[in-house]
């Protein structure tokens, strides 16, 4: 059996963006400080567990993939007793998290975790990491962080509507109007604290009109996306205050 068929190795490829972007935008706007390593390995040892376990109940709880979930899970809680020994105050987020996190793991045990809602419960638990890791550094502008936040979750929201009419809706003219639709509701939102970053988003709501026409292999469509992540992030990081 390996790895990746029991549970050890996400094959989610474009969660990895959503997991890493919203943490290094948080620590960079905030600064590096040595708690966001132990931060940051807790994050990464959560989605791990979140994914195995997933899978455990998507298969209908069969044991193959058990094995990872102990582990992942007894890896997760001695990084987040670490992490909550070092900086206490952090723990005064864990509620925001708990919606997200059961959203997720209630469409995994019903197989709709490809769901819009799913979805998007995962990027809004993502998008929180950025508050979570700027408030763990020396930032004290957290304003500055729930409009970090508010990007990341309007960007990968859009993305989640994007992908899936390139993909899975590839041709339903009615989702890709509401992608457009979000992404030209975000445009709105964003230009209200940051218009270069709402200039990017009105790119990535032309893009979510037009490209959607063409044909593009998923790998294609993952590259492009790396490209859109670092633009929001890097425009984000310096434009948002």
């Amino acid at each position: 059996m390996s790895p990746r068929s029991a549970g050890w190795i996400p094959q989610q490829h474009g969660a990895w963006a959503m997991l890493a972007s919203p943490l290094l935008l948080g620590v960079l706007a905030s600064g590096p400080a040595w708690i966001h390593l132990p931060l940051a390995a807790f994050w990464f040892a959560g989605y791990f567990l979140f994914y195995a376990a997933s899978m455990w109940l998507k298969s209908g709880r069969k044991a193959r993939y058990l094995p990872a979930t102990r582990a992942y899970a007894g890896l997760a809680a001695v990084l987040g007793v670490v992490t909550a020994l070092a900086a206490p105050g952090l723990l005064r987020w864990v509620p925001w998290f708990l919606l997200p996190l059961g959203v997720g793991l209630w469409a995994a045990a019903h197989r709709q975790e490809r769901a819009l809602l799913a979805g998007l419960t995962t990027v809004l638990a993502s998008a929180l990491m950025t508050v979570v890791a700027y408030d763990a550094g020396p930032g004290e502008d957290l304003r500055r962080a729930v409009l970090l936040a508010v990007g990341q979750f309007l960007y990968f929201g859009g993305t989640v509507w994007y992908v899936k009419s390139m993909i899975r809706e590839r041709g339903n003219l009615r989702f890709r109007r509401l992608s457009v639709g979000w992404h030209a509701l975000s445009t709105v939102a964003v230009a209200t604290f940051s218009l270069p970053l709402a200039a990017v988003f009105l790119v990535l709501t032309v893009r979510a009109w037009i490209v959607p026409r063409f044909s593009f292999s998923p790998k294609q469509i993952g590259i492009a996306e790396i490209a859109s992540t670092l633009a929001v992030a890097l425009v984000s990081l310096f434009t948002v205050g």
